[in-house]
């Protein structure tokens, strides 16, 4: 067993030309495959009244990719595949009024662990696509969602068109980060 701690502080934080700070977030997915009844993984905010896809800052060792991947662990426990990006958000941060760049991707979920770094402050719960639309609180992560559907709804669509038998078979679980 190893010890995860999750990364703290901004010194390592990325920003943008405009001072907006970015953050990576990644919407996670299980399997590959399409159902009508594929789920997405939301967590908790830390004092656990708002649901949101994890995400967190973007640091300057790192690439997007491999900062969603880290915060699918931290805030997760949810090990996978990166995706394509999904888009790039500009929002402001209801807390503090700070203006931030987020970039969302979805994680094809490997493994879920049973210990993770801040699972004492964060709930994980699967949900399908509807609910989870309606217990996200940001708009933009929202969006991101709508396209992640939106592309797997495609694939699905051309997967049947190649071979029905195929699109039949497996359940997706996803997340976004």
């Amino acid at each position: 067993m190893a010890c995860l701690v999750s990364r703290t502080g901004r010194h390592l934080q990325r920003y943008d030309d405009l001072g907006r700070r970015q953050v990576v977030g990644y919407k996670c997915c299980s399997d590959g495959s399409i159902s009508d009844d594929w789920e997405v993984l939301v967590i908790s905010s830390q004092k656990g009244h708002k649901m949101m896809f994890p995400k967190g800052g973007w640091e300057i060792d790192e690439s997007r990719e491999e900062a969603a991947l880290r915060e699918s662990l931290e805030e997760a426990g949810v090990l996978g595949n990166v995706e394509c990006e999904l888009g790039k958000w500009d929002f402001i941060s209801k807390r503090n009024g700070t203006f931030y760049e987020g970039f969302m991707f979805p994680l094809l979920v490997k493994e879920e662990l049973d210990f993770w770094p801040e699972q004492n402050v964060r709930r994980r719960t699967w949900m399908n696509v509807k609910e989870a639309r309606d217990v996200c609180q940001h708009w933009w992560m929202k969006e991101a969602l709508d396209i992640l559907v939106e592309r797997l709804n495609s694939m699905h669509q051309h997967k049947e068109q190649r071979n029905p038998l195929d699109a039949w078979l497996g359940a997706t679980n996803c997340a976004l980060s």
